[in-house]
């Protein structure tokens, strides 16, 4: 595990006035680097050769820097340019899914807005769990063995897969029926099915609550909602029971697209209580704990009570369509207040402050 020190003495050797936001080029990376523009840094994205036109086009890096592969971030000579640009790392959760948590722990040398440290709470199935029910936040009954299963389930896969090879159960003949469908597919492995999380499914709406917790103020801000696109699953729901059953298409849960919520407003302070309670909790199971954004991803049932079934320790894409805010991120903010740009505005407040070395790690 890299010390927290170690990545504040290579941010003492900066020059401040000339910090880059870095990101890799996937996720949330728009949003991000032109987040990070408006607030007065340069910018810069790793990304693949395949995209860089994309970056181009858009106009918000001005750097684009291609590699083959987004590890290639770990190697000593792409750790050794970006400390020379004096570099900042936005992660999301193409970072998780391609780097790792174990090479963001040991091997990513380089300053990081957020704990670094408390990545591996959300990747870990069993630490996140004990995470949000020690801040009082009720969870799906989950099975251990697929034996058990006694009850409509999903199951699902450690890591930022953006629910690729989930599917659902209702009894262990019924999973293992479907998993080696998925494993001729080569959707899934035998070894994935090893790590597999079963929880009871929740009826109900879902709702991805960001929220972004500023250091400098000490404060909990609620940023904004959405919902999930999910192919096919969605798709089925406007097929004919009849047709389905006779077709067979097999159900699957790829986040495609995200669409903005607006909540009850009675249900605000529940929501604000459950974000302040994440990061009171962080803040002992993983010191500095919380720092910067986060998202709760749960599901509100018909009475109105909510069911977490994922955290998210970073920025999500759920909050891509609010780049030009949220209604709550206008209300706090005004216009213009995407999820990326507060990032990149703390960063500079903080900066500003003398009080930087709080966001980093």
């Amino acid at each position: 595990m890299l010390e927290r020190e170690e990545i504040l003495e290579i941010y003492r050797g900066y020059d401040r006035r000339s910090i880059t936001v870095v990101t890799l080029g996937s996720h949330s990376a728009l949003q991000i680097l032109k987040g990070a523009q408006d607030e007065g840094f340069a910018t810069a994205v790793i990304c693949k050769k395949n995209r860089t036109e994309l970056y181009r086009r858009f106009g918000v890096a001005d750097r684009i820097i291609p590699v083959e592969s987004y590890s290639e971030i770990l190697s000593a000579r792409l750790l050794g340019k970006l400390q020379r640009m004096n570099a900042v790392l936005v992660p999301h959760g193409s970072l998780i899914a391609y780097v790792g948590i174990r090479g963001i722990e040991e091997r990513l040398r380089l300053p990081m807005i957020g704990n670094r440290g408390i990545m591996r709470w959300e990747a870990d199935r069993r630490l996140e769990r004990k995470w949000l029910t020690e801040a009082g936040i009720k969870m799906p009954k989950e099975t251990s063995n697929p034996e058990e299963i006694d009850c409509l389930s999903l199951v699902k896969f450690p890591g930022a897969r953006g629910g690729r090879g989930y599917f659902m159960v209702n009894s262990y003949q019924d999973f293992r029926r479907k998993a080696e469908r998925l494993i001729r597919k080569g959707w899934i492995t035998e070894d994935d099915l090893k790590k597999v999380t079963i929880q009871e499914y929740i009826p109900g709406v879902n709702m991805y609550m960001s929220y972004f917790y500023s250091p400098l103020k000490d404060e909990v801000e609620f940023f904004g909602i959405d919902r999930r696109y999910e192919a096919n699953i969605d798709g089925l729901t406007r097929i004919p029971a009849i047709d389905q059953t006779e077709a067979y298409i097999e159900p699957s849960y790829v986040v495609v697209g995200n669409a903005p919520v607006v909540i009850r407003e009675s249900l605000l302070p529940r929501a604000l209580e459950m974000g302040d309670a994440v990061v009171e909790v962080s803040k002992r199971i993983a010191p500095p704990g919380m720092l910067g954004p986060f998202c709760l991803e749960t599901m509100v049932t018909h009475n109105l009570e909510f069911i977490a079934f994922e955290i998210s320790a970073r920025i999500v894409a759920g909050t891509n369509p609010f780049i030009n805010g949220s209604p709550y991120s206008y209300i706090m903010y005004g216009d213009n207040m995407s999820m990326g740009r507060r990032i990149a505005r703390e960063l500079r407040l903080a900066i500003e402050q003398e009080k930087d070395e709080l966001l980093l790690t």
